[in-house]
């Protein structure tokens, strides 16, 4: 297979999968049920890393990006979110918090690179708790 799969595709695979003329066990998934799904997948995640195993690694990435993507599209139909404000949320958080990459801050070693990215983090919470 050498054609280059992008994110979109796998969103537009788990729609597909979710569709009339899907697949019923998928069709009959919720948000709630899926959570063994991505329990699973990331435990075994967890093991190939443990492992030391970079190929079982690689799959099961591929298990857990495709769970958010199922999640993302029940999301979507329940008019919950969709992936694309998953992605702008995660773009924005991992921006912002990394202030010494693309801000002004100065981080110099993992230590610092944390300590600012936990204080970014409380200052977003006290934001978030203001409002």
């Amino acid at each position: 297979m050498n054609k280059k799969i992008t994110f979109q595709d796998l969103c537009k695979l788990s729609a597909k999968l979710r569709s009339k003329t899907g697949c019923p066990w998928d069709r009959a998934q919720t948000i709630a049920t899926m959570l063994k799904c991505i329990k699973d997948e990331t435990e075994e995640v967890c093991q190939a890393i443990e492992n030391g195993d970079h190929e079982n690694l690689k799959e099961e990435l591929g298990d857990v990006l495709f769970q958010i993507a199922m999640i993302s599209q029940i999301a979507t139909e329940n008019k919950y979110f969709n992936i694309d404000e998953v992605l702008k949320g995660i773009d924005y958080k991992i921006r912002s918090r990394h202030t010494w990459v693309f801000g002004k801050d100065k981080a110099k070693t993992p230590e610092e690179a944390i300590a600012m990215w936990n204080k970014n983090k409380e200052k977003e919470k006290a934001a978030k708790a203001n409002k």
